[in-house]
């Protein structure tokens, strides 16, 4: 196994077709065969199922697909830390951001850090918090914006960023004809709530909930705001997400909630104990100097 015999089978695996992966790749069909036919015999086990017209992975292959594609991620990332050390202030910062404020605080950066040192560029790799940390705890990105809380023991974190939560509902909804600029937590009990999926930001919601002696009444959890707000467009239930993560609609009105512990702070973390190229490093002083005026 090596990263040519990878890049093959991520090709396959992609196309799902040995004719079109073939030449997507530049070579011809039965030698590519023959590289997908000894991984399997080094690796005991079949990733395809062959069909007449289309191949399907193998819950192993699926498995191997998501190791296989970080295994050349991982290395192309190698290569340009090596290119970066040897040509000084050059190459390209990988970067993961959280919906919400996030991708607004991270573009100041960009700008700024882009007109010291031209020469480098970014690398952007969206998800919620969870899905981020799992990328930096498997080296797949260097540096994150997430949302609070995180594991002090694994990661350095700064905070760069707070901002409430809001209600996002349809226009003809009671709560958006009420007339009210704020509400309060005993306005949503018993309305259906689709909510971030990270355990955390639902912990915050229970929290707000306690008062009313209630528990709320969540009908979905899901990453993508924007596909939050197209469920809560259809009436399936009333958003409760960062405030900026809400894309103005038409149909759509947003209302924030009062309440004193209804703030989402916003975290820049990287990996302890593990060495950063100079770029990087240069960057988290960077920002570190911009967080602290």
């Amino acid at each position: 196994m090596n990263l040519r015999s990878l890049s093959y089978f991520v090709a396959v695996a992609e196309e799902l077709n040995i004719s079109r992966a073939a030449e997507k790749l530049n070579m011809s069909q039965p030698p590519l065969s023959t590289q997908i036919k000894n991984l399997e015999y080094d690796l005991n086990t079949t990733l395809f199922v062959r069909g007449k017209r289309q191949l399907m992975l193998t819950e192993s292959g699926q498995l191997f697909y998501r190791r296989a594609k970080e295994i050349i991620n991982l290395a192309d990332k190698a290569e340009e830390e090596i290119l970066a050390l040897t040509k000084g202030m050059s190459g390209t910062i990988s970067l993961g951001l959280v919906e919400g404020m996030a991708p607004d605080i991270a573009a100041e950066w960009f700008s700024g850090f882009m007109k010291d040192h031209s020469r480098v560029r970014f690398r952007i790799l969206d998800g919620n918090s969870d899905d981020l940390i799992e990328k930096l705890l498997s080296g797949i990105i260097s540096l994150a914006v997430i949302t609070a809380p995180c594991n002090q023991s694994l990661l350095n974190s700064f905070p760069v960023g707070n901002e409430k939560m809001t209600v996002l509902m349809r226009k003809d909804h009671p709560l958006a004809l009420s007339g009210k600029e704020t509400l309060d937590v005993s306005d949503i009990i018993d309305e259906p709530l689709i909510v971030p999926s990270r355990k955390a930001d639902i912990d915050t919601i229970y929290k707000w909930f306690r008062s009313t002696r209630k528990e709320p009444n969540i009908v979905c959890e899901i990453d993508s705001s924007l596909n939050a707000a197209a469920l809560a467009g259809r009436g399936i239930g009333i958003c409760v997400f960062p405030k900026t993560a809400y894309v103005p609609s038409d149909s759509l009105v947003s209302i924030d909630i009062d309440n004193k512990s209804n703030k989402v702070e916003y975290l820049f973390v990287w990996r302890k104990g593990h060495p950063l190229p100079t770029i990087e490093e240069a960057f988290i002083d960077y920002i570190k100097d911009i967080a602290m005026q």
